[in-house]
């Protein structure tokens, strides 16, 4: 028997790898290794799944049993990779060393912790998963009073789903808008008008120092992002619970151990091939040309090109234009940022300073100094046109 293909990771990555490499090769034998128990599910769900009372168990598509059989794989679950020999082609787990044919690190990104002071910092959640969704619906207060740190992507659909299931929210970021990694003024300003619209407090322009433990709650020592010395001009926010939103990082670690070449992310080519023959990297943890992309279609498109060189087809990735979903229902956001370096200008339609209009829809048109569109981002009832501008990047405006 040929030595397996194994898939470290069971996210959308690792199982989109393991379902798209079946169809092509029957044979194969298939390994997937799992920090969890292995289930498939949707985790952008997760941040938008509190309000229609989702549980964790209610967000499964399928059942880790469930999906290994329809792949014909081996799945072994709840296990840590411990070392990667590529020399060998042995992967070492907390119980087993295993061989390998061709293995697909697909081992996603962990939330960042912040250097947090006081005796409440431990109590500081994330959600990254199934396990630690289950854990922060249990730890919320009915009615109770959420602060969430970070005011990006992930922080502004937990702030809506939070105020939507009848909870009061706070947002904390260092930066003056919302969104400030992904979109431009306009839209960042867009959304913090929808937001607060819907009852949403931001603290902008501040982050949390400490945590402290007072009375039965936390109060959350902020501080502006010009403070000087410590004490000076910081104030404390009394919440319930602490959601902790500011950003994830590639799981590099097992890699960087084994000598994989890494930035960011583990680094791959355009065929998703690490530094080291018959390793490749897919998803959250891998950066190619210098880009993250930890987004839904850029990892379907990746997956499916990866299968084909896995079956012995070596399919380079191309990806297409994949706009960003934003999801608060309060403002939900399409964009296509510009590769970064492009020069370019912003156009918007309505006028920025048109906030009455923003949460009815905003149009912006990122240009280049040639005339070409280059990006855009669209909010409200405007992100129907998204598909449309989509295939019109490239030409000009």
């Amino acid at each position: 028997m040929s030595a397996p293909l194994v898939i470290l990771g069971t996210g959308l990555a690792g199982w989109t790898v393991a379902r798209e490499f079946r169809k092509l090769d029957p044979q194969t034998p298939i390994v997937l290794v799992s920090r969890d128990e292995g289930a498939f599910y949707s985790k952008p769900m997760l941040s938008n799944a509190l309000a229609s009372g989702k549980t964790a168990e209610s967000l499964v598509n399928q059942t880790p049993q469930a999906a290994a059989a329809a792949v014909s794989a081996t799945l072994l679950p709840h296990r840590e990779a411990l070392a990667l020999d590529t020399t060998a082609k042995r992967l070492t787990l907390d119980d087993r060393e295993i061989p390998y044919g061709q293995l697909v690190l697909a081992q996603g990104a962990e939330p960042i912790r912040l250097a947090l002071q006081g005796d409440g910092a431990p109590a500081v959640v994330s959600v990254n998963d199934l396990t630690d969704y289950a854990r922060f619906r249990a730890a919320l207060p009915p009615g109770g009073r959420v602060t969430v740190l970070g005011a990006g992507l992930i922080g502004c659909e937990f702030a809506n789903d939070l105020v939507l299931g009848g909870y009061s929210v706070d947002v904390v970021d260092l930066a003056a808008l919302p969104l400030s990694q992904l979109v431009p003024e306009a839209a960042g300003r867009a959304m913090l008008h929808a937001l607060q619209g819907i009852g949403v407090r931001f603290h902008l322009g501040a982050s949390a120092r400490a945590v402290h433990r007072r009375d039965g709650q936390l109060a959350v020592e902020l501080v502006p992002a010009s403070a000087g010395a410590p004490g000076i001009g910081a104030t404390l926010l009394t919440t319930d619970l602490v959601l902790s939103a500011v950003g994830l990082r590639p799981r590099t670690a097992l890699a960087r151990a084994a000598g994989l070449s890494i930035g960011r992310g583990i680094l791959v080519d355009h065929w998703l091939r690490t530094s080291h023959r018959d390793v490749y990297a897919l998803g959250d943890c891998a950066e190619m040309n210098g880009q993250v992309l930890p987004y839904v279609l850029p990892i379907m498109t990746g997956a499916r090109a990866l299968a084909k060189s896995l079956a012995g087809a070596p399919t380079e990735v191309v990806y297409p234009v994949m706009p960003v979903a934003v999801k608060p229902p309060a403002l939900p956001l399409s964009i296509v940022p510009p590769a970064p370096g492009m020069a370019g200008q912003w156009h918007f339609m309505p006028a920025p300073s048109d906030a009455a209009h923003f949460s009815a829809s905003l149009v912006g048109h990122f240009v280049g100094q040639d005339g070409v569109l280059l990006g855009f981002v669209l909010a409200g009832t405007a992100t129907a046109q998204r598909s449309a501008l989509a295939r019109a990047i490239g030409q000009p405006v």
